[in-house]
């Protein structure tokens, strides 16, 4: 017995080394999607994976500090945040002047891309900056890193991974109109009950609606086909041959998407498509004292939580004091995260934070509606704790995750344009007062704890996965080997239609010969 234990023991410390001590090198996007991605990484340090992440010297939201667990390998960029900020309030502005509708959908696409060419440029920067930097690609290559996670938003990460010879993973919300994932990942997307991105549709769609969406694939492919597509020559240059976007990003070994079926609609997915949303939520912690003592003097009518997100610090003079003027009609003490001036309607039960606790107040027992921009971490943080929405949204993916809240009963939306005073109000007594929205969040909720394994173990354990692996090739689709006319079946068709005419044509000639003949017989027959 004490021999096979030690056996066990030997086992159990050769298995746990198979997972544990890699080397795991990120290719990070900023903002919001930085904010979950450093979730991941920090579960991966506590299963003693070392992390190094690569980080542009003007990096907007990514800090490197001495004290962190994560290794920081900064790289020199010629642009500074300056640069990364304006691009930022360029990109809002641009969406906000022009949110895409059936009539200005055309005019949307043509502003967004003058923007669209400016990211362009910036991530050309930073893949040089990586790529064109021989100490440092060297320095990676020591590393021996096992395997690479990217947001393929900012192209390269692939690049970096395919020049070190190592397997790479995407974990991302949703590509630019997800034409990524549709033609490089070669996830399918019918277009009868598949809403396209942008579209703010459901899976329940009128003719008219399916009309927009057949629409809206078409036009975002073209912009896709027409900006994107630039960077295939630069793909070609780094790696030394004829190549695409879409082949080299078609070769990730998983694609973490943080969404999940409390969120999606139902639709087809392939094996090496994981959902993950959610995997930055968590219980709520106590709140400071102060914000405590605020809490609790709001009584039995509880209180709201207001935030529009880390990309929106302020508003106008005019919207902030339309916004207070309805909070301060309410009889919930509100929590507004609000850098601006203070408004002058702002009533004595709305309390103004630089920055507030969002998932620890979410999950407090006495928040009734939760004010949000749509984003999905903040929706998901609402969706975890079972807490009802009024939604704003502004720009990006905002409109169609308010529109999915929407349509799964659990929010209210007021349009950030147009709204009035008596608007949100309305919005909010609805999202309070009606128990169908309550009841819709907890719905939610309750499916999003009922899962086999959390969002986070998932996510990883896919990373893990295909170190141990070196790969996870047996998931991949045969479609990636496919030519477009392949992949859908157009030379089947044609050689079918081909095999149908030539059988056409040797009928209509063989009757054509019969007819002639009895012609011919006929007439013989006639003259004797």
């Amino acid at each position: 017995m004490p021999g096979k234990d030690a056996l066990r023991l030997a086992l159990s410390v050769m298995l746990l080394g198979m997972v544990l001590g890699g080397n795991v090198l990120i290719w990070p996007m900023e903002g919001s999607h930085w904010l979950n991605v450093k979730i991941v990484l920090g579960r991966l340090v506590e299963r003693e994976h070392s992390v190094t992440v690569l980080v542009a010297s003007g990096s907007l939201f990514i800090t490197p500090t001495p004290d962190s667990a994560l290794h920081f390998e900064v790289y020199p960029v010629a642009f500074g945040k300056e640069r990364l900020e304006g691009m930022i309030k360029s990109f809002v502005l641009t969406w906000l002047e022009n949110r895409p509708t059936l009539t200005t959908i055309w005019r949307f696409y043509r502003e967004m891309t003058k923007v669209i060419m400016d990211f362009h440029e910036v991530t050309r920067e930073l893949c040089d900056g990586v790529l064109a930097n021989r100490e440092l690609m060297e320095r990676l290559r020591r590393g021996r890193f096992d395997v690479l996670l990217s947001d393929p938003v900012f192209p390269c990460g692939d690049l970096v991974a395919l020049k070190l010879g190592i397997p790479f993973m995407y974990s991302l919300r949703f590509s630019p109109a997800s034409t990524l994932e549709k033609h490089c990942g070669k996830m399918p997307f019918p277009a009868s009950y598949v809403p396209a991105v942008l579209s703010e549709l459901t899976d329940r769609m009128s003719f008219g609606e399916r009309v927009k969406n057949v629409l809206s694939y078409h036009l975002q492919d073209y912009i896709f086909n027409t900006l994107w597509a630039q960077w295939d020559s630069y793909y070609s240059q780094i790696l030394g041959r004829p190549t695409t976007l879409c082949e080299i990003m078609g070769k990730a070994e998983m694609w973490l998407i943080r969404t999940y079926w409390d969120f999606e609609f139902p639709r087809p997915y392939l094996p090496n498509f994981e959902f993950v949303g959610g995997l930055h939520c968590q219980p709520a912690k106590p709140l400071p004292e102060e914000m405590e003592a605020f809490v609790q003097s709001s009584g039995e009518h509880g209180i709201v939580v207001f935030s529009l997100g880390s990309m929106v610090k302020n508003l106008t003079e005019e919207k902030a004091n339309l916004i207070a003027a309805a909070l301060a009609q309410i009889p919930q003490k509100v929590l507004w995260r609000y850098k601006g001036k203070q408004p002058a309607t702002l009533g004595p039960n709305t309390k103004l934070y630089d920055w507030i606790p969002q998932n620890d107040l979410l999950g407090h027992p006495k928040t009734k509606a939760f004010i949000t921009h749509g984003g999905t971490n903040g929706i998901y943080e609402a969706i975890y704790h079972g807490v009802p929405m009024v939604g704003i949204p502004m720009f990006a993916d905002q409109p169609d995750n308010i529109a999915h809240m929407k349509a799964k009963g659990a929010a209210a939306e007021v349009d950030f344009s147009s709204m009035t005073t008596d608007d949100l109000l309305g919005a909010l007594d609805a999202v309070i007062n009606e128990a169908s929205y309550k009841e819709s969040a907890l719905r939610l909720s309750r499916i999003h704890h009922d899962q086999p394994t959390k969002p986070l173990d998932r996510a990883v354990f896919w990373i893990e996965f295909v170190m141990r692996h070196k790969g996870a090739k047996h998931l991949r689709p045969a479609s990636h080997s496919l030519t477009w006319y392949q992949y859908h079946c157009l030379d089947v068709v044609a050689f079918l239609l081909g095999c149908a005419a030539l059988g056409l044509f040797v009928v209509a000639r063989c009757c054509l010969f019969c007819c002639g003949k009895l012609g011919r017989t006929g007439r013989k027959r006639k003259r004797e």
